[in-house]
């Protein structure tokens, strides 16, 4: 499984994230690192289990 969360944020931080990582403890080992889908110009890791990644280079 791949959590995905979507926000309308430029600037996404790790507390954008915490349902991801809420499905992540849950699911344990099922599921992989979680991205959060955004609106800004970088990608970067949020934490080791959760990367920011540019909306249209997923869709």
């Amino acid at each position: 499984m791949l959590p995905i969360e979507v926000k309308a944020s430029a600037r996404p931080r790790l507390a954008d994230a915490r349902h991801l990582r809420s499905f992540r403890q849950e699911y344990g080992k099922k599921a992989r690192a979680g991205l959060v889908l955004h609106t800004g110009s970088a990608i970067e890791w949020l934490a080791p289990d959760v990367l920011a990644v540019l909306w249209w280079r997923v869709l």
